[in-house]
């Protein structure tokens, strides 16, 4: 299956390949999400299944909102495990792409896995295997991956070496990440208490300041949110996080708004290889602005936009639930690491 990049409305989308999802994107900055955003086709498909809870009276001022984004993630990292659903939509001249992710994430330990499904080709039909991806601090495992891996070894990613850090580059946001991103909140807003899953949780929007969210993480962690705050030329992502009364996250969703960059992006694009490790990733000089290969150095693949394309918006979402799940991930072994280039699935 190969969902190429389409023309609609005079805009090129992201292509989908076998075994990945590309999207090599010129960042130029990211724009905050308006308390109005839906990332769906009209309210009715808010992504959360959210609704607001009437009458509660809750009033939370700056401060207290403020504290209880950031100090999210070491709340996760007490519970330990949690099951996790993740979502990537990308929007671009009206047309949508979505990837579909679920699995299992430990906090405390930290590690966790997800089984990543890519969208069907035009004629409805999913072709491929899902891919297997396993997160763990500073690396990212991926199995299925296609382009000449072999079906039983895996593909290692230095996530500190990405330049979007991992927020957009295996087609799911690590859940770690995503909690971690929370460090750097600033202008939070607390909207009003909703309820989901059967759940009330508190609804806070604002913006994340990379640098912050990278010195606020654990050092082990420090790595790729650096890489991310360097890689985005804005340095910000808009965000809205639902919380529960434990000081939970429930929800994660960021909102990138970025410009594709015109002809070859780099990071392994079409026709080229790419290093098993990533570092066919690169940065492009010129204009102030950076190359994120988006998902491109884990697939291999490049977006050739037109010189009109319009800016893309890649939407991520991190669902947890079951907290305090037990979580058991295996680790591959270094024999099981594929050590040779990664072909262009173009090729």
């Amino acid at each position: 299956m190969v969902v190429r990049g389409q023309r609609r409305r005079g805009a090129v989308v992201a292509t989908a390949v076998a075994g990945g999802v590309a999207v090599a994107l010129l960042v130029s900055g990211c724009s905050p999400m308006s308390a109005a955003y839906e990332p769906q086709a009209g309210r009715a498909g808010r992504p959360h299944s959210a609704r607001p809870v009437h009458g509660t009276g809750a009033v939370i001022d700056p401060g207290r909102a403020l504290a209880a984004v950031r100090g999210a993630a070491a709340v996760l990292a007490r519970e330990g495990g949690a099951k996790v659903v993740t979502s990537m939509e990308t929007v671009s001249g009206g047309t949508r792409l979505t990837i579909q992710g679920s699995g299992v994430y430990d906090f405390a330990r930290p590690v966790g896995e997800l089984t990543v499904l890519l969208p069907e080709d035009a004629t409805g039909a999913a072709e491929h295997r899902p891919i297997t991806e396993v997160f763990t601090p500073g690396g990212l495992y991926m199995k299925n991956r296609g382009a000449g891996v072999p079906a039983d070894k895996w593909v290692r990613l230095d996530t500190a070496a990405l330049p979007d850090g991992n927020l957009l580059t295996s087609g799911a946001t690590d859940p770690l990440a995503a909690a971690e991103l929370l460090g750097g909140a600033h202008e939070v807003t607390y909207m009003r208490d909703e309820r989901v899953g059967g759940v009330r949780v508190g609804h806070y929007w604002g913006t994340i300041d990379l640098g912050r969210a990278a010195r606020a993480a654990p050092v082990r962690d420090r790595g790729p949110l650096a890489a991310a705050a360097k890689g985005f030329s804005s340095g910000t992502v808009a965000f809205d996080v639902l919380i529960d009364a434990q000081g939970r996250p429930r929800e994660l969703r960021y909102r990138f708004s970025v410009e594709s960059g015109r002809g070859d992006t780099g990071g392994g694009g079409a026709g080229g290889d790419t290093a098993a490790d990533g570092s066919g990733a690169r940065s492009e000089a010129g204009g102030g602005a950076t190359t994120a290969t988006a998902i491109a150095a884990a697939t291999a693949t490049a977006v050739r936009p037109s010189p009109a394309a319009t800016p893309m918006v890649v939407v991520s979402t991190v669902r947890l639930s079951a907290f305090g799940t037990a979580v058991r991930v295996v680790l591959p072994t270094p024999g099981d690491i594929y050590a040779g280039k990664v072909g262009s699935p173009q090729k």
